[in-house]
């Protein structure tokens, strides 16, 4: 029995701020020379995005209580606690609306859930969101819990494939698979060009995926194959390290260079015939990561639209971000009964997720 995604839920914090606010704050920091503010200006324009949503209402110029991250203009540096604390505090709401709106379209009720999944590489504390989804939901307490932490963006992949496997296993397992990250909680205020780069395109947000055995009478996205791959080199050039303010992310501007040299044949590995991809779900690191992957596997400029379309309304939200892009692609009522997906995620390593996927309709 193949095991299907039945429905996608999202979830994202009430604060939304122009990429352009979040411009001229950070290039407003004290310390940043001509050089550096220019570099902001070029990172945060460059990125393709134009609104993100943020935990930190502060960000957006407003008063708000919890973890203090601004003086005036001056962004402040709590420490790594501090950060963990509003994480503890603010990403279980997350994980439970986008879970609840992901069990609204699935067609099951909450205590039909046998195992839950969570995701995360933002924060971390015990008992964690999958024991807190079990508490807020109103699960069975006998629900089969796994918490995947600190894979970083391409996380969504292995946790779908982790729900695949348990369908495989036991036709009768309804599996909820719950991504949360709070990147801004990690905002470095730094003029070195990585966190730069990495303040120019993160953001906040939760996605939440129901997989069960599926049927004709469900529309959904079958979840066919899997596959994945270590790259040769990358393994300094995007990593994700815990540090005494926040934790550090190092995003080098050699991460699309090697993603472009090597995903042609990372694809045809993975995916196989890029001409039997009827629809792309690709993780939009950045802009650039979706130019190259674009330009390497000669694609059509509209195949990677849905990608930049949520890279455009909600940055980068890294493991959560592709459930975002196979929810619009199953909501595309152009998307038709048969179509093949293709998705590709990138994560520290450098590591390559892929799925092939498959677009379910209802039997009329």
């Amino acid at each position: 029995m193949t095991a299907r995604i039945l429905s996608i839920g999202t979830a994202l914090p009430d604060t939304r701020v122009e990429q352009s606010t979040l411009r001229d704050l950070f290039a407003a920091q004290p310390g940043f020379d001509r050089k550096s503010q220019r570099l902001v200006g070029a990172a945060f324009d460059a990125a393709a995005i134009d609104t993100r949503h943020v935990v930190l209402p502060q960000l957006a110029g407003r008063a708000a209580d919890g973890l203090g991250v601004r003086d005036g203009d001056t962004l402040l540096m709590p420490p790594t606690g501090a950060r963990n604390d509003e994480y503890r505090r603010t990403a279980p709401a997350l994980f439970a609306e986008a879970s609840r709106a992901a069990l609204a379209g699935s067609g099951y009720e909450a205590d039909a859930v046998t195992h839950v999944v969570t995701v995360s590489c933002t924060g971390m504390f015990a008992p964690g969101p999958d024991y807190h989804l079990v508490r807020d939901l109103g699960l069975s307490p006998t629900v089969e819990r796994y918490h995947l932490g600190f894979i970083g963006c391409a996380a969504a992949i292995p946790a779908l494939r982790l729900a695949a496997r348990i369908v495989g296993a036991d036709p009768a397992a309804v599996v909820l698979v719950a991504c949360a990250e709070l990147c801004s909680l990690h905002w470095q205020t730094s003029s070195h060009p990585d966190q730069i780069v990495a303040a120019s395109v993160f953001a906040d947000g939760a996605g939440a995926a129901v997989v069960a055995s599926g049927d004709s009478s469900h529309d959904g996205l079958d979840l066919d194959d899997f596959a994945t791959h270590v790259t040769d080199e990358g393994e300094k050039d995007m990593a994700w390290t815990v540090g005494d303010s926040g934790f550090e992310m190092t995003l080098t501007p050699e991460v699309p260079r090697i993603i472009g040299r090597e995903i042609s044949a990372i694809a045809a590995d993975v995916v196989g015939e890029l001409d039997r991809v009827d629809a792309w779900a690709v993780h939009p690191g950045g802009r650039s990561i979706l130019d190259r992957v674009e330009n390497a596997l000669g694609l059509d400029a509209t195949a990677l639209a849905p990608s930049r379309d949520v890279l455009r309304r909600h940055g980068n939200m890294s493991s959560a971000t592709l459930l975002f892009i196979l929810r619009d692609l199953l909501a595309d009522a152009a998307r038709v009964d048969g179509d093949r997906i293709a998705a590709l995620a990138f994560g520290p390593g450098l590591t390559v997720e892929a799925a092939k996927v498959t677009v379910r309709r209802a039997a009329a």
